[in-house]
């Protein structure tokens, strides 16, 4: 993982971000931690892959090999 990865991570710690994984999910958390292998911490976490059916998912792990994007909400 690149310098500029870490330090935008880090500027996003306590933030609400969104992640998109392999398979088309989506989730919207609050970024707990992160390692070099981009694993995540989310708390507050919500799967948002259907907007009509979202489910609270709280606080979890996401593996950093799933990961494809990961990026502040819209405002």
């Amino acid at each position: 993982m690149s310098e500029m990865t870490t330090e935008i991570l880090e500027q996003n710690l306590s933030k609400i971000v969104l992640v998109r994984l392999k398979g088309g999910k989506s989730l919207r958390g609050r970024l707990k931690g992160f390692d070099q292998h981009l694993n995540l911490v989310l708390e507050e976490t919500e799967d948002t892959t259907a907007v009509e059916d979202q489910k609270k998912l709280g606080l979890i792990i996401v593996r950093g090999d799933n990961v494809v994007l990961i990026s502040p909400p819209p405002r």
